[in-house]
This record gives C-alpha cells, sequence and structure tokens, in this order.
C-alpha cells in the first residue's frame, strides 16, 4: 500500500472519531461522546501500526509516553471543567492548553 494511501486512511480514521464525538455531545450525550473520544481506538491503530511499521521497542515506547502525558491531559480536563463556567469557553480553552503544554514540557524536562 502507497504511504500517502496510509496516511489517508489515518486521517480518514481520526475524522471519523471526532465527528463521532462531536455529534454525540451536540446531542446531549456527554457521556457517549466522552466516551467515543477515549475509546483505545486511534491509540489501538497507531499501536498496531507503530509495532507493524516498527517493531516492539517503539510500540513500548509510544505506550510509556503515553502514560507520561496523561497527567497533563488530566490537568487540561480538569481545567475546562472548572474553568468554562466562570470564564468561557475560549478563555477556559486557552488556558487549559497552555497548562497541558506546560505539563508537557514539565514532563518532558522530567524525563531528560
Amino acid at each position: 500500500m502507497p504511504e500517502w494511501v496510509r496516511y489517508a486512511l489515518y486521517f480518514v480514521l481520526g475524522g471519523t472519531l471526532v465527528s463521532v464525538s462531536t455529534y454525540l455531545g451536540s446531542h446531549g450525550r456527554g457521556f457517549l461522546a466522552a466516551l467515543a473520544s477515549t475509546l483505545p481506538v486511534i491509540s489501538g491503530v497507531t499501536f498496531i501500526l507503530i509495532f507493524v511499521n516498527a517493531g516492539s521497542a517503539p510500540t513500548v515506547s509510544f505506550a510509556k509516553h503515553m502514560i507520561w502525558l496523561s497527567p497533563p491531559w488530566f490537568v487540561y480536563v480538569g481545567t475546562m471543567i472548572a474553568f468554562v463556567p466562570n470564564l468561557g469557553f475560549w478563555p477556559a480553552y486557552g488556558l487549559a492548553i497552555v497548562l497541558y503544554l506546560a505539563g508537557v514540557g514539565l514532563t518532558r524536562l522530567f524525563l531528560s
């Protein structure tokens, strides 16, 4: 399979997941939208594709880094929960992204 076809397939898979999550969330089904967003479909496909293309060591490295990036992700989600009602969506989202990136930076420093 040509490389561009593989990446087009990855794009379609990711877009489908975002579309399903958005549809469910916009119809008041927050739990199902969250489930669709956190269901290990994208990471599962990524595990498979990394393994098929590069083997075990890169697959394990990817998994370990996903674990290390979980705390910044919790800060990101927690910031959205805490600040959307008080600041509004866009300021809370901006703050959440800044805090997430700061957490990723700190994690990267810690792992180096």
